[in-house]
């Protein structure tokens, strides 16, 4: 009875070894998923929030950004004016010289005519 006794056990898994094979993938994954998938949603929303809060901060970056940029046109514009004034002080001060040597020379025109 060794041979008949040895070969029908090794049928049986033979033949059974299939669905327990379906049935414990199965239920396997269907343990991974409710294991995994809670702390994968988490941190598929953690991401989510992330990315948001990263636009946000380019966003009021590019925003500070065009601030110094305005900030440095006004320095600009600044310059530009007290360049401005300079230059009026020394048009006006050519003006100024400019009159003098008019009365000048009227005046030395008025004593060459009286000689």
């Amino acid at each position: 009875g060794v041979g008949p006794s040895d070969a029908s056990p090794d049928e049986g898994v033979v033949e059974d070894l299939p669905l327990i094979d379906e049935k414990a993938v199965e239920q396997l994954a269907e343990g991974l998923i409710s294991h995994y998938l809670p702390d994968l949603q988490r941190s598929k929303s953690a991401l989510q929030e992330l990315t948001q809060n990263q636009v946000v901060l380019l966003e009021t970056l590019e925003q500070e950004i065009s601030k110094f940029k305005d900030c440095n046109s006004i320095v600009d514009i600044n310059a530009l004016f007290s360049e401005a004034k300079h230059y009026h002080n020394k048009l006006v001060n050519i003006r100024n010289e400019m009159m003098m040597l008019h009365e000048k020379t009227s005046k030395l025109k008025v004593s060459g005519i009286n000689i």
